[in-house]
């Protein structure tokens, strides 16, 4: 029983440094399930008539992503899917949910709830794991300079370019400080298998596609 119990154990450990902690990650990939659910849910009744009527006349796609992001943030729920996020340098496309607490990081990356949403003036700031729960922040320090991340909102995609990275302490909340000019700040914890500091990746927003209403497919650049 020790022996079989002593295998098990590396077992786990081996499997967390090659990619991520299994028990976690099971839990984590049955909590993003649920996130899933819900972002669908979402998308399927939102931007609404009233939201669409908003927007009427309004010139220019940053302008109506403003307006419908606004009326968006009222529906935001502590631990529930608000968008999604891509990465393709790390291969990542993960539901988001409103909150960095330790539930709402348990279903997928966190968005820091005293931050802007994308559309809205200021810094947007996302956070995830690197080992746990999905691990969907685990090759953060794989992106690079120049890359694309792209976040999805229900009203509306945001492009963002990769500006720099920084390694920073943990109570360092100068990072999602407003900077003059829409931004993405993606942070998790560094190094690996540490809490000491943290990984952080600044993006500049460089395109906006509205939501495509009556036209093919789901997004259609303004």
């Amino acid at each position: 029983m020790l022996i079989t119990a002593g295998i098990v154990v590396l077992a786990d450990a081996s499997l967390t440094l090659v990619w991520q902690e299994p028990l976690s990650a099971a839990y984590g990939s049955f909590k993003q399930g649920q996130a899933e659910d819900e972002l669908n849910d979402l998308e399927a009744e939102y931007p609404t008539a009233a939201d669409l009527a908003a927007i009427a006349g309004v010139k220019g796609g940053a302008a109506k992503a403003r307006i419908l992001a606004e009326r968006f943030q009222p529906r935001l729920q502590e631990g529930h899917a608000i968008g999604r996020i891509k990465i393709d340098r790390i291969g990542l496309d993960i539901v988001v949910v409103q909150g960095t607490d330790t539930a709402s990081l348990q279903r997928g990356p966190g968005h820091y709830g005293n931050t802007s949403l994308p559309g809205q003036p200021g810094t947007v700031a996302i956070a995830g794991h690197r080992t746990t729960y999905l691990a969907p922040f685990r090759h953060i320090n794989d992106i690079r300079d120049g890359d694309e991340i792209r976040v999805e909102m229900p009203y509306a995609a945001f492009t963002y370019t990769v500006e720099k990275h920084d390694v920073v302490d943990p109570g360092d909340v100068g990072i999602i400080k407003p900077v003059g000019y829409p931004r993405l700040v993606l942070t998790a914890c560094h190094p690996l298998y540490s809490a000491a500091q943290r990984w952080a990746v600044f993006a500049k927003l460089t395109r906006i596609d509205l939501f495509a209403i009556g036209g093919e497919g789901r997004w259609l650049s303004p």
